[in-house]
């Protein structure tokens, strides 16, 4: 599909005619309320929609009782939003027609563009120039359309109603398919969710996938919105959407399927191949805080779990249960998501031991089957769980318990007590009683039968919490060097030094054209030292063996120095050969990687991860959108699983954390102030010396679009 940006002045309120309308014109309508162009129609009427409805049809007087009429001229006045349900060849003569009668919004269910062939995406490039040029905000071609039950809009032919009517809720659907949007619809129906607002955005010949995000962000009709994404085609709308979401506390849970299209001719850079297929994808996510579903099933349980709109900021789970094997269970899910469960403070847990002698009261605090014997105590033990252990999320594990007749009504009555005093806590409940779970959510209840599923809604509502607290946050501005680039792409010790001037330092070293001025070179830095050969064409030394480590003395620089060039005259015969590098071999230091590619969609992104081989062998790496602060880097640093050897890590010195990240965010600024012509950065390794004495780039790769080897 062509990628084409919404207009920069077109704010998401441009959506209101699309998806809020008052009048309602199809072109294409039928009698038959099965077919396409009569399903709208059909819909409309059924659900009472309170607006205009306008069918067009030159072959009929009446479509489905309602007055047709031949043209889109004989329209009595322009339409909010028109419905086009003929065929492609048909579709931009008609579309043309709508602006001149002046109509701002149009549905275009026409399948045959873009997804077809090169004709077809050459005639969706005309679709969309059409659009433009009468200002139009134009749905699809060839998608769903898109329904509003709270006015009682539907502009789709989906057959999903054919199950059922949406059910009153504040769940928002934008999905780029239109069968599985609709299906995410007809899923949560089942489940009985409030599902009344879906947006398909088909081909995205106009309004992409960021409009329709950014719309539900601001619309009072949504507070929840699920996303489907096959891949992101325009960066600028999405970004201001996720972060409108953010800020207006509406969590957003996608799908994202499929691979991103970094395209080999986009990025060449060592780093672009680390990324991955759509790693750059889920770093946006990550920091605008949406949370990725895998499955239907566990997005509908996440934006279950989000509708209640209780989204701790720091996250702890409090556990109480009659079983301690689902006790364990719940344990293992939440250290598996990164979900807290501190211990109930030492006082409490022996208060509950003094109700229950033989219960297990640090978290999970195990009540024991012994409360169905005394039911007061399951009161005793919840309130305790809330007021002790403050954890700002309860899971109750009650299995059958809940559903029976001797224990369900005082448990339900006890519960729902305890839960009522605590109303800014997010109460969950594990249970097996399908009959009572409606009674239980009228209650305010979240429940659900696994309770490893309801570990993962709740630790997504903490990520929602964390990003909705850090939308508040100002971060400083990151000032952009002033990058000049070579012409052709650099050498490894120019990489070095235009990185340095940037504030990315490198290893001590000297470009030397001969032999004694090698000698010279070590005699200055001291022994042992490093000698690489030094070639703008070779720019993976090792390859070749063209690094040589722990050269001694004098002789052995001499000597080393004659064997890279012999070795370069072997394996890269064409090659020009600009001397050896030498340079200050540096002991003690955890190796890292830092580097920079230039993503299609979403423009320069930085990496940070471990260095060496590890790189490859373990993608241990963070990814963000370049430029960021020191603040940032730190954090990227902090979310790699290999941390801990910087940190401290048996025995280990600390690293200097602060140097690494402030290279880092040094990266990012340069990435982000060079320009398009800069494909990608590789600095591997990037010495970490202990605390207080810096880092250093001890090999550095810059690659250019364009330039010559």
């Amino acid at each position: 599909m062509t990628a084409v940006a919404a207009p920069a002045s077109a704010g998401f309120a441009s959506l209101d005619a699309l998806v809020r309308p008052r009048s309602v014109a199809v072109i294409g309508a039928s009698d038959e309320p099965a077919r396409i162009g009569g399903r709208p129609i059909a819909y409309m009427k059924e659900r009472g929609f309170a607006g205009e409805l306008w069918p067009v049809n030159p072959k009929r007087q009446t479509v489905q009782g309602l007055p047709a009429f031949a043209s889109v001229e004989a329209l009595p006045a322009a339409p909010d939003v028109a419905i086009i349900a003929v065929p492609a060849e048909h579709a931009i003569a008609t579309l043309d027609s709508l602006g001149r009668k002046g109509c701002r919004a149009v549905i275009v269910f026409s399948a045959g563009f873009a997804e077809m062939d090169e004709a077809g995406a050459a005639a969706q490039e005309r679709l969309t120039a059409v659009a433009r040029s009468h200002g139009i905000r134009l749905l699809g071609p060839n998608c769903l359309g898109v329904f509003n039950d709270s006015i009682r809009f539907y502009g789709t032919f989906t057959a999903s109603f054919e199950k059922g009517w949406p059910i009153p809720g504040r769940i928002g659907v934008v999905s780029q398919s239109g069968a599985y949007g609709t299906h995410v619809f007809s899923a949560a129906l089942d489940r009985g969710l409030g599902m009344q607002v879906c947006i398909t955005t088909g081909n995205e010949a106009e309004v992409a996938l960021g409009d329709a995000l950014g719309w539900m962000a601001q619309a009072p009709e949504v507070d929840v919105i699920c996303a489907y994404a096959e891949g992101i085609r325009e960066s600028e709308r999405f970004i201001a959407a996720l972060e409108l979401a953010r800020r207006n506390r509406k969590p957003i849970v996608m799908m994202k399927v499929g691979r991103s299209q970094l395209g080999g001719a986009a990025a060449k850079s060592h780093t672009a191949s680390i990324a991955g297929d759509d790693t750059v994808t889920q770093a946006v996510l990550d920091e605008f805080g949406v949370v990725r579903a895998r499955t239907t099933e566990e997005m509908l349980d996440i934006a279950y779990v989000a509708a209640k709109r209780i989204y701790p900021a720091r996250n702890t789970l409090g556990v109480l249960t009659v079983s301690g094997g689902a006790g364990v269970l719940i344990s293992d899910a939440a250290e598996q998501v990164g979900l807290e469960m501190p211990p109930m403070p030492e006082a409490a847990q022996e208060r509950l031991r003094g109700l229950v002698p033989f219960c297990a009261p640090r978290n999970p605090v195990d009540c024991t089957a012994q409360v169905t014997n005394n039911l007061p105590l399951i009161g005793q033990f919840a309130e305790s769980v809330a007021t002790d252990g403050g954890y700002t999320s309860i899971l109750s594990f009650w299995s059958q318990t809940a559903a029976g007749r001797s224990v369900g009504p005082s448990l339900r009555q006890q519960m729902q007590a305890v839960r009522a005093a605590h109303p800014d806590r997010l109460w969950v409940m594990s249970m097996l009683a399908p009959d009572k779970v409606r009674d239980y959510e009228a209650d305010g209840w979240v429940c659900f039968e696994d309770p490893s599923r309801a570990v993962n809604a709740i630790a997504a509502m903490g990520h929602y919490g964390a990003a909705f607290a850090a939308a508040g946050e100002t971060r400083p501005a990151v000032p952009l060097p002033q990058v000049t680039l070579p012409e052709t792409t650099p050498s490894e010790a120019a990489a070095k030094a235009l990185l340095a001037t940037a504030g990315v330092p490198a290893v001590p070293e000297a470009a030397c054209p001969e032999a004694e001025a090698a000698v010279a070179a070590a005699e200055r830095f001291g022994y042992p030292v490093v000698l690489k050969i030094l070639s703008p064409d070779i720019l993976h030394k090792s390859e070749i063996g063209g690094v040589l480590l722990d050269v001694g003395d004098a002789g052995a620089v001499r000597q080393g120095f004659a064997t890279l060039l012999e070795r370069a005259r072997q394996h890269a015969p064409t090659a020009r050969i600009e001397g050896v590098l030498v340079a200050k071999q540096i002991k003690g230091a955890v190796e890292m990687a830092l580097g920079m590619f230039r993503d299609p969609v979403f423009g320069p992104v930085a990496m940070v991860g471990l260095g060496g081989i590890f790189i490859e062998v373990l993608k241990d790496v963070s990814f963000r959108r370049c430029p960021f602060d020191t603040a940032e880097a730190e954090r990227m640093i902090r979310s790699l699983k290999g941390f801990p050897l910087l940190d401290g890590a048996r025995g280990r010195p600390k690293a200097d954390l602060p140097a690494l990240a402030k290279a880092l965010s040094a990266l990012s600024a340069f990435a982000a102030a060079a320009g398009p012509r800069l494909a990608g950065i590789d600095v591997n390794p990037m010495l970490v010396l202990p605390a207080g004495e810096g880092c250093y780039a001890a090999d550095a790769v810059i690659e250019l679009e364009g330039g010559s080897h």
